[in-house]
């Protein structure tokens, strides 16, 4: 074979060797991105609006709790309540996980806040951290997707992560938000 041709030959199959090694990573990032996370745990995924009966706990005393979640596509979720505000605590956030066909077990944890004394407060400082609270819930996604049943158990912390009297339990109704 002609030198000229022999080079143009060993440059175009380095060039598919190249190009062929470039490839196959982007063949397996596409495969990762398609996992069983996304497809199967797809019923959970989205925004939906809870009402909360507690049972047990600190929170027992509460008739008209509301849970609102975003469960991400990635495994985490954001949960607000109708009572952040009360005392004034933010979202809490969390993760999220299939344990079997449309159902699922989320873990997610907000700060807790407490008012401090007269005279602080007067001066601004307001509601300072006092602990944090830990929610575990296992939720049954319905055959349609469109509502889910949950039973939930929490669990209270002071600020050196020491157990405090309130942990409890409760169950939750929810309904997907949609147009």
């Amino acid at each position: 074979m002609p030198r000229h041709l022999l080079r143009c030959a060993v440059r175009r199959a380095s060039w598919h060797g190249f190009t062929l090694a470039a490839v196959l990573p982007l063949l397996s990032l596409s495969v990762a991105c398609t996992s069983d996370t996304a497809t199967d745990s797809a019923p959970l995924i989205g925004a939906w609006r809870s009402r909360i009966e507690v049972e047990t706990g600190a929170f027992a005393e509460i008739a008209d709790l509301e849970f609102m979640y975003v469960f991400n596509a990635g495994g985490t979720l954001t949960e607000s309540s109708n009572y952040d505000g009360a005392p004034p605590v933010p979202p809490a956030y969390g993760v999220w996980r299939r344990i079997a066909p449309n159902e699922f077990e989320a873990r997610f944890e907000f700060f807790s806040t407490a008012p401090s004394g007269v005279e602080a407060f007067i001066k601004g400082a307001g509601w300072p951290p006092s602990g944090r609270g830990v929610f575990t819930e296992r939720i049954e996604v319905s055959a349609d997707a469109r509502t889910f049943t949950s039973t939930i158990r929490y669990e209270m912390f002071g600020l050196r992560d020491e157990p405090l009297e309130g942990s409890g339990t409760a169950s939750g109704a929810g309904v997907r938000i949609g147009f």
